[in-house]
């Protein structure tokens, strides 16, 4: 039997990749940094994400690669220990890469490095498939705190534009690319099935929920502060956030794609079904 090797096993899309692949029969082993808590499915391989260790590419088919590092450096020989034990990768980029610009002239450093990995995949010998998700739905849960404490969202940019996805519809769609013939050398933009402001996923999140909420919208000084004095938010993190919605602001809003569909067979879910799905996290705080 062939073997799967899932990076990022834990994650919000990783996870979801291992239960798919585990619900069809196949032979999973899944990287993790701690992998004595790692929780997943019975049966599962669990290694520690260092491709050097013996035996963890033996037997593997196909890998499910989700970027480990936060950087490009060692991109070159990861991808090379990759090739020499697989056939076939599936790549989930990120960082908003815009696809037919090299590395160097991409956005920002997080997708200049991924579109560093995308480049040597692509140049690998290997089959390959990537994945280009748009934002995802868990990504609300930032606002999990006020929706808790009141009915208000307060934040900068509350007009900027998106198509949320639901992390399943990216698992089901990167099953799909390791399992199914027809997917080598194509790059696929995946979204959710409707384009959404901010200030509107808020409120939709309020109707799931079945409480009305709405957006406060603050200046851009003002969500500033407020990020830098959120102790769990990195304050390395909140210029080039605050940079990327501006420029987000200024763009032609996106488009969704029906890509998840003619993958999978199946239409993307909205962002209300995501938030009755997790609607417990949204709970009021109780007096």
């Amino acid at each position: 039997m062939s073997t799967y090797l899932v990076f990022g096993s834990t994650g919000n899309v990783g996870r979801r990749v291992v239960e798919r692949l585990t619900w069809s029969g196949a032979a999973v082993r899944a990287t993790s940094r701690r992998p004595e808590s790692a929780r997943l499915p019975e049966g599962v391989e669990v290694v520690v994400p260092d491709l050097t260790a013996p035996g963890v590419l033996d037997g593997v088919e196909a890998v499910f690669l989700m970027w480990p590092f936060h950087s490009d450096e060692q991109a070159a020989p990861y991808l090379d220990a990759i090739k020499r034990g697989a056939r076939r990768v599936v790549f989930m980029t990120g960082g908003g890469v815009r696809p037919g610009l090299p590395p160097e002239q991409q956005p920002n450093p997080v997708a200049r490095w991924h579109a560093t990995v995308e480049h040597l995949i692509r140049e690998s010998g290997m089959e390959w498939t990537v994945l280009s998700p748009s934002t995802f739905m868990v990504n609300t849960l930032w606002w999990a705190d006020q929706i808790r404490a009141g009915d208000v969202v307060r934040g900068a940019y509350g007009s900027v534009a998106m198509t949320p996805i639901h992390e399943d519809d990216i698992a089901a769609a990167a099953v799909s690319a390791l399992t199914g013939p027809g997917h080598a050398g194509r790059r696929y933009t995946l979204t959710g099935p409707e384009v959404l402001t901010q200030a509107e996923q808020v409120r939709v999140i309020g109707e799931a929920v079945g409480r009305p909420l709405r957006w406060q919208e603050l200046s851009r000084e003002e969500e500033r502060a407020r990020l830098l004095a959120d102790p769990s938010f990195p304050d390395s993190f909140v210029d080039e956030l605050l940079d990327g919605y501006a420029k987000m602001a200024a763009t032609v809003p996106p488009s969704v794609t029906t890509t998840v569909e003619e993958i999978t067979g199946t239409s993307p879910a909205t962002l209300a079904s995501w938030a009755v799905e997790h609607a417990a996290a949204f709970e009021r705080f109780l007096p």
